[in-house]
């Protein structure tokens, strides 16, 4: 038997595990009927039964047919789970009720989350009334509650009768953006609706479920505790996010830093902060006795300790993916069977996509995999390049090792999602995840002594220290000029080809493998020439972006691979805007900022490559044309005061532009009038970013 084959014999269940991932895939891009999937179960189902009956000759001599069947049986089940999933397959989603007259009895599912103009909560849709009668339904739905001088009386648990017409959610469509509507979807979130006080009754009943009611009230308490003594609203922001990953008070410019400098995860509650709390529990047990009883009892208080924690943290998949993980290691420890560590990951990955499929979409769920994928196999073969007899050097190069392989099999999956890579993470990990591995050792003290105010004040002033100078590291690594490398963009099969790549360099480095290496050397040629096809077609372009904005004007005229802005100037001051709304089209497109490049005038006709686009924000003058001027492309921003008539005297316009600068009711007025006067518009608003090629 080949090594090859040994190595998968031995973990059996990553094979069926890997079927059940393009099930999950190939049901949600393709969405095939049920019925057809359950058609499709049965003949491997039958056959699987007739096999237990066949005689031992036949079963020997059809034992590829089984395996293949129980593949497809896998594949199938995956499909069947993400079926099921899907909140519009369900017979109780509440838009199969659902007309805009309707009145809606929700539930609030969380505490309020205070926005810059409103209050957010999530609810579940629990009734809708179409007809004047009630019908019990699922779903849930984003509530936005118009902020005031005082906060709604609202809280976890309220029910609400909404009379509001509910919205769809839809993405910016700006090219490159995040896939809003799509996340929401996965998480059974299809609707939104904003509120005034008129719009709703608040009943006296609540809804309320005691766990997660104690999960927040602990969660709340937390908060409370680490902002009572550790001092700085931004060190307190950081505190939060590390402990229990609560991210609504951390400072914006402060998250980007962290994420420029590759040491993201240590305020994005991830494994690494579960595996500190095991391993501080499994330290204070080496101190007892061993024995079945103590055994017993440890198990159970490590467990408690880690899913507790993972609930009050959210529950999110990368710290989900290690309770489970750590569950499967404590339950094998206490039975005293010690299992492959990728069947191991395999299974509590498989516990975690049965129960939501989706998470397969989830960036942080495919890191948190890929990182630990990347140390078990790696690490040990790193660690074995240096050797030192000194133990603290051993040590530093011990963690170090660690590092570097965890970037192994992570590093495809963040250029691909961040298209970004930080160039100072050996050092910034190095020195920030020992650091807030204290803090979070030094926090945990504090919320055992918070009921000893001064012993409190004081672990929360060591700790505030501690967080200001992990801060002032990572931003001080971040204003090094060449601190992260910017504007990379790789394709799905770009991405899939570099990881073959470090993972082919990697086997022949480790087995010295002759055809390890000719496999890297011919994807290292396939992916530079695709990477130089994809260049030379983007020297070639020449675009116009409108994007969509929040009442912002913002256009990217983009010829060869470099754009030229105009719009606001707070997009050019707000690093958060920018990054969410430009950036990811520039990146998409690959562009750098230039000079050279055509820049529209505002109230001025621009002449792009023969197109002449003329960017409209105050009104016109009142007087008799004589001739029309001939527009491609009119883009209205700014919500000048101007009549769509008079446009038409004006211009011999082919497109009209209406940007998210103007106000939506106005936009409804020039659409009826274009409509009218047959007149072809785009409001950006509405359908998204318009993006045309010059």
């Amino acid at each position: 038997m080949t090594p090859n084959l040994i190595i998968i014999k031995k973990i059996p269940f990553v094979r069926l595990f890997l079927f059940f991932i393009a099930g999950v895939i190939i049901e949600w891009y393709l969405q095939i009927a049920l019925q057809l999937l359950l058609y499709a179960l049965i003949i491997p189902t039958l056959y699987l039964i007739v096999h237990l009956v066949l005689p031992l000759s036949l079963k020997f001599t059809f034992r590829w047919l089984n395996g293949v069947c129980i593949l497809f049986v896998f594949a199938i089940l995956g499909s069947l789970v993400t079926y099921t999933h899907d909140i519009r397959h369900q017979v109780r989603w509440y838009q199969n009720n659902y007309a805009t007259e309707s009145k809606i009895l929700v539930t609030v599912d969380e505490p309020l989350v205070a926005k810059t103009n409103s209050y957010k909560a999530l609810a579940t849709v629990n009734a809708v009334s179409p007809n004047g009668s009630w019908q019990k339904t699922d779903g849930k739905i984003l509530v936005y509650f118009k902020k005031g001088n005082t906060q709604p009386a609202i809280e976890y648990g309220s029910q609400l009768i909404i009379q509001k017409p509910l919205q769809e959610i839809t993405n910016s469509g700006n090219p490159g953006a995040f896939d809003y509507k799509r996340y929401c979807l996965f998480h059974d979130i299809t609707a939104q609706v904003f509120v005034k006080e008129n719009d709703y009754t608040v009943l006296p009943t609540k809804n309320i479920n005691w766990l997660y009611k104690t999960l927040f009230d602990l969660r709340d308490g937390t908060i409370h505790s680490l902002q009572e003594n550790i001092p700085g609203e931004k060190e307190q922001g950081v505190a939060e996010a590390l402990l229990i990953g609560y991210r609504e008070d951390l400072d914006k410019d402060l998250v980007q830093a962290y994420s420029n400098t590759g040491v993201v995860h240590i305020i994005a509650i991830s494994g690494l902060h579960l595996g500190m709390i095991y391993a501080a529990m499994v330290w204070l047990f080496s101190f007892f006795k061993q024995n079945r009883t103590s055994r017993i009892l440890k198990a159970i208080i490590i467990l408690f300790v880690l899913w507790t924690f993972t609930l009050i943290a959210g529950a999110v998949p990368s710290i989900m993916r290690s309770a489970v993980m750590f569950t499967f290691i404590v339950l094998g420890d206490l039975l005293g069977k010690r299992s492959n560590m990728y069947n191991t990951l395999a299974a509590s990955a498989f516990c975690m996509l049965v129960t939501n499929p989706f998470m397969l979409w989830d960036v942080g769920f495919l890191l948190s995999y890929a990182a630990v994928i990347s140390i078990i196999t790696f690490r040990k073969y790193i660690y074995n390049w240096l050797y030192y007899q000194n133990k603290l050097l051993d040590m530093v190069w011990g963690l170090t090792s660690v590092t570097l392989s965890a970037q192994i099999l992570t590093i495809p999956i963040v250029v691909f999602y961040f298209h970004q890579f930080p160039n100072f993470f050996l050092i910034t990990n190095f020195v920030a995840v020992p650091l807030s591995g204290f803090i979070l050792y030094g926090e945990i003290l504090l919320l055992i002594f918070s009921f000893i105010s001064p012993v409190a004040k004081g672990i929360g002033f060591i700790l505030g220290y501690m967080l200001k100078g992990m801060d002032a590291f990572i931003e001080n690594i971040n204003a090094l000029p060449i601190a992260v490398w910017n504007n990379l963009q790789l394709s799905v099969l770009e991405t899939w080809m570099l990881l073959g790549i470090f993972i082919s360099i990697c086997i022949w480095l480790m087995f010295r493998s002759s055809k390890a290496f000719i496999t890297s050397i011919a994807l290292a040629c396939i992916f530079f020439v695709s990477l130089s096809f994809d260049y030379i077609e983007r020297n070639r372009q020449q675009k116009l972006i409108v994007y969509n904005v929040p009442k912002q004007c913002a256009i990217d005229v983009i010829q060869g691979n470099h754009y030229s802005f105009t719009g606001d100037s707070i997009l050019l001051q707000d690093d958060f805007l920018r990054n969410f709304h430009l950036k990811p089209a520039r990146n998409l497109y690959r562009t750098i900022p230039a000079s050279n490049t055509t820049a529209l005038k505002e109230n001025q006709i621009t002449i792009i490559d023969g197109k002449r686009v003329l960017l409209l924000t105050q009104s016109i003058p009142r007087q008799i044309f004589q001739t029309k001027i001939p527009v491609d492309i009119l883009i209205i921003a700014h919500n000048p005061r101007i009549y769509i008539s008079q446009l038409q005297q004006a211009f011999d316009c082919k497109l009209i532009v209406f940007d998210s600068s103007n106000p939506l009711w106005k936009i409804q007025l020039w659409k009826k009038d274009c409509d009218n006067l047959h007149l072809r518009f785009h409001s950006t608003p509405e359908k998204g970013a318009l993006v045309m090629d010059l």
